[in-house]
């Protein structure tokens, strides 16, 4: 079974796409917050369907939900 991975839209993500942010997240463990309209390239697809994995300015190894994430 494979896995399919979909943004806040709807639509499938794979390995290496980009992102935008849909929402300002604060991010956890760090004084930074991800801005609305952010793009976060390369991502990587984890075990779970709602979850990526990234790296985006100042914070490397972040997991970010789907549902916060459109593709770019």
């Amino acid at each position: 079974m494979t896995l399919i991975v979909k943004d806040s839209n709807g639509n499938e993500l794979k390995d290496g796409d980009s992102v935008m942010v849909i929402k300002d997240l604060k991010v956890k463990g760090t004084s930074v917050t991800l801005k609305r309209g952010t793009v976060v390239k390369n991502i990587r697809l984890t075990g779970d369907e709602g979850l990526i994995e990234c790296n985006a300015e100042k914070v490397k190894g972040l997991v970010l939900k789907t549902e916060f994430l459109k593709k770019a």
